[in-house]
C-alpha cells in the first residue's frame, strides 16, 4: 500500500465509521492522480466503498446486514465538498426542526446555493433545489434553520408569533451572523431579520 494511501485511511478512520467523502478531502496529502490511484486500491481491497462518481464512504457495518446504506445527511455534505456548494436541509425541514411546522417532509430535501439538480447515490434520489435565503457558513445551524424557515413561509405569513418563536431559537452569535448576511438576503426577509433581533433584545 502506498504512502498515500497510508495516509488516507489514517484520515478514514479517525472519521469513524458513516463518513462519507470525496477525493478533494485529502487534497493536502498528495497529487489529485495519486489520492484518485490509492482510492481505486482502497476500494479494490474493500477498505472503503464507492457510493457514486466521486464518492466514498467508509462504511457502518451490521453482524447481520453487512456494510448498511449511507446516512443521506452524511452523503449530501460529501456532495456539497466534490461541487464547492453550500448545502443545507430543505425549507419545510428547516421549519419542522425549529418546531414552527408540524409538517414531516415525506423525502429528505436540500437547498444549495447552486444549481437545482438530483444526484442517485448509494440507491437513493436526493433533490438539491436552489435555495431562496443565503446559506451561511459562518453561522449555526440554527441560524441557517431560521433563514429557510422564513422562505418557508414566505414574506406574506410573517407575523409577531413567527418572530418571536424564531427569535427563541437563536443566541447572540446567532442573530450577530444573520445581520453581518443581511446585504445578501431579499428585503423583506432582511426587515425580518431585524424585527426578530428586536424582538430577543425587547
Amino acid at each position: 500500500m502506498s504512502a498515500v494511501a497510508d495516509k488516507i485511511i489514517k484520515r478514514v478512520r479517525g472519521k469513524g465509521r458513516g463518513w462519507a467523502f470525496t477525493p478533494k478531502d485529502f487534497l493536502d496529502l498528495g497529487t489529485r492522480a495519486s489520492i484518485d490511484m490509492a482510492l481505486t486500491r482502497l476500494v479494490q481491497s474493500g477498505v472503503v466503498r464507492r457510493i457514486g462518481r466521486g464518492l466514498y464512504d467508509y462504511p457502518k457495518l451490521h453482524d447481520k446486514l453487512g456494510a448498511l446504506t449511507p446516512d443521506t445527511d452524511t452523503v449530501v455534505q460529501a456532495l456539497a465538498t466534490q461541487s464547492g456548494d453550500k448545502v443545507f436541509a430543505s425549507a419545510a425541514q428547516s421549519a419542522n426542526r425549529l418546531g414552527i411546522s408540524t409538517q414531516v417532509p415525506a423525502k429528505a430535501s436540500y437547498v444549495t446555493d447552486g444549481i437545482s439538480r438530483v444526484k442517485k447515490v448509494a440507491g437513493r434520489t436526493i433533490a438539491l433545489k436552489r435555495s431562496r435565503a443565503p446559506i451561511l457558513n459562518d453561522a449555526s445551524a440554527d441560524a441557517n434553520a431560521v433563514l429557510q424557515t422564513l422562505a418557508h413561509v414566505g414574506k406574506a405569513n410573517i407575523d409577531a408569533d413567527l418572530l418571536h418563536r424564531l427569535a427563541m431559537q437563536l443566541d447572540d452569535r446567532d442573530l450577530k451572523a444573520l445581520r453581518k448576511a443581511q446585504p445578501l438576503m431579499p428585503a423583506w426577509m432582511s426587515d425580518a431579520v431585524l424585527k426578530i433581533g428586536m424582538v430577543k433584545h425587547g
